[in-house]
């Protein structure tokens, strides 16, 4: 029987809402050991929520909380505190390094690969597959790497190839195909949420004019095998390497900027970028932690706003660098002087605007400060039409004065009085004002310049309390101007006011919390700061016309999606709920926790969180990359959720083969085609699809054993291109911008919209790309074979495939149909195929029988499938 978890009350302390708690807990005494860390986890934290780690690691040391039965890896909370349970489990340990067992079928075990899996099979006396004959093979393979059917050329000559290491020659073939990038960077787009548009936005335009520089660079990056370690430090951080000239390698960045724009909201593009690293590269969905800590894995919310601070403290810049070098220089430079032109008139405008909003913001304080009080039962929000009654006020302004007072809180030195006389019923203000006023005065707590502006007449309203406090900081703000304007110190400007409690006041109009001072933004973003139509028109034409002469105009280069650093690091702080509106605790920026606590210090960080990820002493980014190359080959991973590693997600069937290839993955410097030549070379990946006996199909119908290979359907783009294929129309020009659908080239360069993605190809499991996709699903519905059966593009595939010139030279039936089965199926027609031809052709006397035959057989399971 599988260990079982035991929350027990071993004393009976004074009733408390400590013990309560664990008591709900208690109940949970028969968890499976798969699921023990999570439970041991989640008690720890409702204990630990309650009264604080101190408390609750007292209870358990004090023998009032005790844990029974806990096997070893989960040692005393008492001695070792919940992150060390929680890193207990074995996604968050590094992989150790483990040897193949011992097999007794070792003529068939030729690797190590075969001996992780034959031993497995070995304890539940249970036999491999034989191995798939030679034809199977080497389609398995050429579609495996290439996304492609073999030509029967290719078949022909792996079948007179007699040599012991014929087949891993094939695979050497396959992976110096430029055809390969294709596929596996198809593979990897998936991950990267890849579009052509940003989904969802306003007045600015929708598509992504050069998202297809990225998807040119993973190709490029898989088909020249780069270090799967540099690979993460390019699209992480290409901006901030060394990259030796080359331009093109920029691109890279699009891993984090071709996501969804969601209606520019900033928050949300953070979260996705969030999202698509830490499940894209590490499987753990730190995404959960926005609103409030995991509720499964060790990633707390400051965890969440470390890493939220790394990204939101970059930009994409308004004008992208070049990819390359322009081809005409002469001609480029006329369309740079135009392009550096509408530049400057828009930079001009922004700022113009942007000190007038600020400085309307620093002047109009107690309008904000009245309009603030106006919604003090309201959600928070910055949207207009949802802000009534505020005039010509700045909704965002609005929004960061009402996050400022709610940051501060009742205990603030200076918003203390704020709150108290805020506290007071409108109808009796007056009355009750006196009282709230002493007890003001004789604070110690109060700012002293604050106590002092409060401490003349009685106040008789609230806008008398904002006008009072509009006149401090006006004050204030004269001063620091002063300051700044001394010619004693032009050379080097003060940072700060010599009186304490001055330069308290002073924070209140400076800094990045400080509600006056909003960013400039040379971008969509600074819409929103602009509350009137006609500033917003004039906004919106000077960036449109920006936008089109650099995607447009004559000449107009390829750029890449990148980020810059923004010249001063966001301070990231924890938003309580989630809220953005409700700014808490600051985060240092840094790595997650549970796994290198060690804060950034360079820029935003973005290198460092890179260089994290791909340490080697990382447990987690090997793994997760060997899991998605193997689900691949085999149609299902060792970890069936490939991107979540965490305490929810599925237990590795093969826990040691996949540490074992984790650290062989990275001892081989992270070359993704060494770890194809492990995988294909093993007789484990040469099995036949057809299992072999019953005893394995009863013990393991799901074949998670892998006691024989899996039969896998071709994806969309596979079947696609394998269409264009055997008619021998595709066109197989490599790269550059996005085609449509119906353009004969392979399905990879097709125009991807997050907003309405081909129907067909969601038919055939296509992905959203709207989130990252760690596994594509797999449905067999009816649309899918009447797409097959009645579609013109199928129906015309088949009429290629006979315009063919091998085809069309060959007079008699045999021929023809022997011709037809080496190209759609990679082998020669049996007896049966043959008579079936001949039942079928000869039963339609019109001129159609040849192309609705061959269109029957591309309806073929084994055409479809692979096995």
């Amino acid at each position: 029987m599988a260990p079982r978890l035991r929350f027990t009350i071993s004393k009976s302390p004074t009733p408390s809402c400590i013990i309560t708690k664990a008591r709900t807990r208690s109940t949970m005494s028969s968890t499976p050991c798969h699921r023990l860390e999570f439970s041991i986890r989640n008690c720890w934290r409702t204990v630990r929520r309650t009264a604080g780690r101190a408390a609750a690691t007292a209870l358990i040391a004090a023998g009032v909380l005790e844990l029974t039965r806990v096997p070893a890896y989960a040692a005393s909370a008492a001695a070792n505190g919940p992150l060390d349970q929680e890193r207990a489990h074995w996604a968050f340990r590094f992989p150790p390094e483990v040897n193949p067992p011992i097999v007794k079928n070792k003529r068939w075990a030729r690797t190590a690969i075969d001996k992780f899996i034959l031993g497995k099979l070995e304890k539940l006396g249970l036999q491999p597959a034989p191995s798939a004959d030679k034809r199977t093979l080497v389609r398995r393979a050429t579609f495996d790497l290439l996304g492609l059917p073999p030509t029967p050329e290719e078949v022909d000559s792996f079948l007179r190839d007699a040599s012991p290491d014929a087949f891993a020659r094939v695979v050497e073939r396959l992976l110096k195909s430029a055809h390969y990038g294709e596929r596996w960077g198809r593979h990897w787009l998936d991950v990267a949420r890849y579009a052509d548009n940003k989904g969802y936005v306003f007045f600015e335009e929708k598509t992504y004019p050069w998202a297809w520089t990225y998807r040119d660079y993973v190709v490029r990056a898989f088909n020249e095998d780069k270090p799967f370690d540099r690979f993460v430090l390019e699209q992480l951080a290409a901006d901030q390497l060394v990259l030796q000239g080359d331009c093109r390698t920029l691109a890279a960045l699009g891993f984090l900027t071709v996501g969804d724009h969601f209606s520019n909201n900033t928050h949300d593009i953070l979260d996705d970028r969030i999202d698509v690293v830490s499940r894209g590269l590490l499987g753990l969905t730190v995404g959960c932690a926005r609103c409030h800590d995991h509720k499964f894995d060790p990633i707390s919310q400051a965890d969440y706003y470390a890493l939220y601070g790394v990204f939101a403290s970059c930009t994409e810049p308004m004008v992208p660098p070049l990819v390359e070098a322009p081809a005409l220089k002469e001609a480029y430079e006329g369309f740079e002087l135009e392009l550096i032109a509408r530049e400057h008139k828009l930079r001009e405008y922004v700022e113009t605007k942007h000190r007038a909003i600020v400085q309307g913001a620093r002047t109009r304080i107690a309008d904000y400060l009245m309009a603030v009080y106006a919604q003090r039962n309201q959600p928070a929000t910055e949207n207009f039409m949802l802000i009534a009654d505020v005039g010509d006020l700045n909704p965002t302004v609005i929004s960061r004065w009402r996050a400022t007072l709610e940051r501060a809180g009742a205990m603030s030195s200076i918003w203390a009085p704020w709150h108290q006389f805020a506290a007071l019923a409108q109808t009796n203000f007056a009355e009750l004002a006196p009282e709230v006023h002493r007890a003001v005065m004789k604070s110690d707590r109060i700012n002293p310049r604050v106590a002092a502006a409060l401490s003349s007449a009685p106040l008789q309203s609230m806008k008398g309390l904002a006008e009072r406090y509009a006149a401090l900081l006006s004050s204030i703000d004269k001063r620091w101007q002063e300051a700044l304007s001394n010619p004693a110190v032009a050379t080097a400007p003060p940072r700060q006011l010599p009186d304490p409690a001055e330069e308290e006041l002073r924070g209140v109009l400076y800094g990045p919390d400080a509600a006056p001072d909003l960013p400039a933004q040379m971008d969509w973003g600074f819409l929103s700061l602009l509350p009137d139509r006609a500033s917003q028109g004039e906004f919106q034409k000077l960036l449109k016309d920006l936008e089109q002469w650099l995607m447009h105009g004559p000449e107009a280069p390829a750029r890449a999606m990148v980020l810059n650093d923004l010249p001063m690091a966001y301070e990231p702080r924890i938003f309580q709920r989630g809220n953005p509106n409700r700014p808490g605790a600051s985060v240092p920026r840094r790595f997650l926790e549970v796994l290198n606590p060690r804060c950034f210090s360079r820029g935003g960080g973005r290198l460092e969180l890179a260089q994290a990820i791909v340490d080697p002493k990382n447990p987690l980014t090997a793994r997760v990359l060997v899991n998605r190359v193997w689900l691949h080959h085999f149609g299902a991973g060792l970890v069936t959720t490939p991107s979540d590693f965490g305490l929810r997600g599925e237990p590795p069937s093969h826990p040691e083969l996949l540490d074992w290839l984790a650290r062989e993955f990275i001892r081989g410097g992270w070359s993704v085609k060494s770890l194809h030549r492990l995988i294909m070379n093993s007789a484990v990946y040469q099995q036949a699809c057809v299992a072999p006996d019953e005893k394995s199909q009863s013990v393991d119908a799901e074949n998670r054993l892998l006691s024989r290979m899996n039969r896998r359907r071709h994806d969309f783009e596979t079947q696609r291109d394998a269409l264009l294929a055997v008619g021998g129309t595709l066109d197989l020009k490599a790269g550059g911008p996005p085609v449509a659908l119906s353009t004969p080239r392979r399905t990879l360069y097709t125009f991807i919209n997050r907003l309405d993605v081909p129907p067909v190809m969601a038919t055939f499991d296509f992905p959203s790309p709207s989130a990252s996709c760690p596994q594509r699903a797999r449905t067999m519905v009816a649309p899918q074979a009447l797409y097959l059966m009645n579609n013109d593009f199928v129906a015309d595939c088949a009429a290629a495939v006979l315009r063919r010139g091998d085809m069309a030279t060959l007079k008699s039936r045999a021929e023809k149909v022997d011709r037809l089965y080496a190209l759609l199926f990679s082998r020669r027609p049996t007896e049966l195929d043959l008579r079936w031809a001949g039942d079928f052709l000869g039963s339609s006397p019109d001129g159609k029988a040849w192309q609705h035959y061959v269109h029957a057989l591309l309806l073929a399971n084994e055409f479809v499938f692979v096995d």
